[in-house]
């Protein structure tokens, strides 16, 4: 692994063959778009309350801090995985843990909570789209579709969610396909979608890309032989790197490391020199 910067804030962290891009998949929430922003706040301080009524558990500083662990290593993942990892953890403290589902359930009341002003001042047009967006993301996808790159969109929330806030972000017309999480989640995976983009258009690694903030998207990407770009967005301070999220994408085994998508006119002469780097 070394370490190069092009333009301000893009990292290179590994050697890849770059050439000519073809297909590109984006992760959703933290990478596109920040109407879900806080989403793991809401996670953590559920499944804490929840582990802390346990007959046995340890301190509430290591409930966090182990709660925290397996939410981003789940991250990128369908929302269910998280509440059935949840639901085990209960039982190993002697809980008698609700279904999976029950708890899904429980999250996303909670969340609507926390983002319901967010969608109500979209609908009616009082918070700009671009408000609710990831620097440069519009832009980024507005030059990709003129030079005719196919993308698709995906996510681990429920696809109806992701449909319906990718219109109200006015971006769903982007993508060739949108994926989200079913109710039948063993048959849904990222490593899937990313599976059929791949062997569908035929795909050379160096010709495949995935931008992502989770986990899950990077990993499966390198396993594919695809190039990652962890997007290491602030979606608090809507700028600049959150270094919690940079040290994770790092981790999983991100090829490339950016803010935001600022500088992607640098990154697309970059990625389209047809040399290893």
């Amino acid at each position: 692994m070394y370490q190069k910067l092009i333009g301000k804030e893009i990292y290179i962290f590994r050697n890849f063959v770059r050439g000519s891009i073809r297909s590109i998949l984006f992760d959703f929430d933290g990478t596109i778009s920040l109407i879900r922003e806080g989403w793991q706040d809401v996670m953590i301080s559920m499944m804490v309350d929840h582990l802390m009524n346990c007959p046995r558990h340890e301190s509430k500083t290591e409930i966090e801090q182990i709660v925290k662990d397996y939410v981003t290593r789940l991250t990128g993942r369908q929302t269910i995985y998280q509440m059935i990892q949840l639901h085990d953890e209960i039982k190993v403290r002697g809980g008698k843990p609700l279904s999976p589902l029950e708890y899904k359930y429980q999250y996303l009341e909670a969340l609507s909570e926390r983002i319901k002003h967010r969608i109500e001042g979209l609908e009616v047009e009082a918070i700009g789209k671009n408000a609710l967006m990831v620097r440069g993301s519009r832009e980024f996808l507005e030059v990709l579709k003129e030079i005719n790159v196919k993308l698709y969109l995906a996510s681990g929330t429920d696809e109806k969610y992701v449909i319906q806030e990718a219109k109200l972000l006015g971006i769903d017309g982007f993508f060739d396909d949108i994926f989200g999480a079913q109710d039948d989640y063993v048959n849904f995976s990222k490593k899937k979608i990313i599976d059929h983009i791949i062997v569908t258009q035929n795909l050379a690694g160096n010709e495949f890309i995935t931008f992502g903030d989770g986990y899950v998207e990077i990993e499966e990407t390198k396993k594919a032989g695809g190039i990652a770009v962890g997007i290491a967005s602030n979606e608090a301070m809507k700028k600049g790197f959150d270094e919690w999220k940079l040290k994770r994408l790092i981790e999983a085994g991100a090829d490339i490391i950016m803010p935001d998508f600022l500088e992607h006119k640098t990154l697309i002469n970059f990625l389209s020199v047809n040399e290893s780097v």
